[in-house]
């Protein structure tokens, strides 16, 4: 795998927060992250891919050896229309991404709330095409105050 990890430097937070900023989402998401590298055992760090075209595509979580690629989503509750779309987005990113890279990557989706898994898991059309794309679904359980912080956060970004 030839790619660049990124330095994540977190910026301060302001008290004026436009409504649809996501910082708490993608600090949660780093969280996610850093709880699957524990249960691997591996280091699993931001990173970007070069595209044969020009270009390229960052990963959440990736790992030369052994290779995974993993695409976190701490949304909490069940996702609606355009977030599965997303999420599918993400999937298909992990598709290409493992074509990319050598070997054969382990392709994860991680989410930080059974929920907001529970239709890539189940029997919907999208589940299906997940599982038969070798993509893994896996949930962690993040802790309490943070599953608060994203609920508060996604309120704020309710449009």
């Amino acid at each position: 795998m030839t790619a660049t990890p990124v330095n994540s430097k977190r910026r301060e937070h302001s008290v004026d927060r436009a409504p649809g900023d996501s910082r708490e989402q993608k600090e949660a998401e780093k969280l996610l992250v850093d709880w699957l590298s524990e249960r691997l055992g591996v280091k699993l760090e931001t990173t970007r891919l070069p595209l044969p075209g020009g270009g390229w595509l960052e990963i959440d979580g990736a790992c030369e050896s052994p290779p995974i690629l993993c695409e976190a989503w701490a949304h909490q509750g069940p996702p609606k229309s355009a977030q599965k779309h997303k999420v599918m987005a993400d999937a298909f990113k992990l598709i290409y991404a493992g074509q990319l890279v050598s070997g054969r990557p382990r392709l994860i989706l991680l989410f930080g709330d059974v929920e907001a898994a529970s239709h890539f898991k189940g029997t919907s059309w999208m589940a299906q095409a997940i599982r038969a794309s070798g993509i893994e679904v896996h949930v962690a359980q993040l802790p309490e105050a943070v599953r608060a912080m994203i609920r508060k956060a996604q309120a704020r970004q309710f449009r």
